[in-house]
Formats: structure tokens, C-alpha cells, sequence
């Protein structure tokens, strides 16, 4: 499965959408990447005349990236092309080191820790462009072919 069907395949769609390109992956990694637009809508209150990306946005990229896409690549075999599949986050933990301000990329790594019963926990990591570590945590959900 190529990286822009599974894009295809995300249950998103532009404003919400925050995966730009897929760079690498495997059964049990993905690395992938989003640039933060410097009009998107969440930049306008968060904070006043100094534009900073909410951390439940860094979340939802790291979640879109490092938990549904591979996920969708897991489940590959099972997927019906012409149906987005169905996900649910369960759960996350996630700490934050540094911001991330507009026209900023980052790039998402995650590591799949289990995937049972289509339900899968990774260990993900975000990157800025100086390859510095912006955040860290687990996520996990439950995906439905």
C-alpha cells in the first residue's frame, strides 16, 4: 500500500487534516510530517498576537500520523477501498517540550508497541525541523476495517 492511499484513506479532510506526506514505513514504524499553515483557524485566539500550536493539535497530528496511518497500513488486507475506516483514540499520554509556531514542520515517529484485536498502542515522538524533540507519549485506538 502506498503512502498516498492511505492519506486517501484518512477519516479527515482539510481543516482537520494534519499529514502532509508519509516518509517511511514499515510494519512497525512510521515516519511521517505536517507544516503548520500560518492561516489555520486555531492560530487565531491561541495566544493573542503570538501564534502558538495547541497541544491538543500536536496531539491529533501525532494521533493521525503515528497511530491512524499505521494503522490503516496494518490493516491493509482487510480494508475495502471505496470505505474509510472506522477509529476511535482511546487513550493518550503526551509531554511537551517545545512549541510549535505557524509555517513550522514536524515530523512524527512512531513505534507500534501492540497491535491485538485491532487495537493498537504506539510509542510516537515529534520533531521539529532542527530535529529537536517537541513532544512524546502513547497513543492508542481501536481501528475498524
Amino acid at each position: 500500500m502506498k503512502a498516498s492511499e492511505i492519506i486517501a484513506l484518512l477519516p479527515y479532510q482539510k481543516p482537520f487534516l494534519f499529514v502532509d506526506g508519509i516518509d517511511d514505513l514499515s510494519e512497525n514504524r512510521i515516519t511521517g510530517h505536517y507544516t503548520f499553515r500560518e492561516g489555520e483557524v486555531f492560530y487565531d485566539g491561541h495566544f493573542k498576537n503570538n501564534p502558538i500550536t495547541p497541544g491538543v493539535i500536536l496531539t491529533e497530528c501525532m494521533a493521525q500520523i503515528g497511530l491512524v496511518c499505521l494503522g490503516i497500513y496494518l490493516l491493509r488486507d482487510e480494508l475495502n477501498t471505496t470505505q474509510k475506516p472506522q477509529i476511535a483514540l482511546t487513550s493518550h499520554q503526551m509531554d511537551f517540550y517545545l512549541p510549535v509556531l505557524p509555517k513550522e514542520r514536524v515530523t512524527v515517529i512512531s513505534e507500534r508497541e501492540v497491535f491485538r484485536f485491532n487495537k493498537l498502542r504506539c510509542k510516537v515522538k515529534m520533531l521539529n525541523e532542527k530535529e529537536e524533540l517537541v513532544a512524546r507519549g502513547i497513543i492508542s485506538g481501536m481501528l475498524k476495517a
